[in-house]
């Protein structure tokens, strides 16, 4: 998978998790998410868009490409993982939890990712 940046990625996972059901997103609508303004968010869509990731046409909605769906994805569940660990397993409180599992998403490996997910499940056998 190409690497984007942790901004990009960002975007990704907010159009991902925007998106219920395969629903198109507004440009509004990831700003406020991001809690940036419109000309970044388009700015960010164009690069999104250039990979493929996104198809992004002028004042319509956004929707992410196959290639654009399962990077999100993969970025959303780790930060998932990640943000279960810490509440569940460390009682780290949510509102930290979130932006630090936001922060390490980027740069934690898949082997890592899976042994939170495996210590969670031996953890919940208990």
């Amino acid at each position: 998978m190409e690497k984007l940046t942790f901004t990009m990625e960002n975007y990704l996972e907010a159009i991902y998790e925007l998106s219920k059901q395969g629903e198109g997103v507004r440009v509004s609508d990831i700003a406020k998410r991001m809690n940036v303004t419109k000309a970044s968010t388009n700015s960010a869509m164009s690069t999104l868009s250039e990979k493929g990731l996104i198809t992004n046409e002028k004042y319509k909605e956004i929707f992410l490409t196959p290639k654009g769906f399962k990077l999100a994805k993969f970025t959303a569940e780790k930060h998932h993982v990640i943000e279960n660990f810490f509440i569940n397993i460390l009682k780290v409180k949510a509102s930290t939890a979130t932006k630090d599992a936001c922060a390490i998403e980027h740069v934690i490996s898949s082997d890592s990712i899976t042994a939170m997910q495996e210590f969670m499940n031996l953890y919940n056998e208990e």
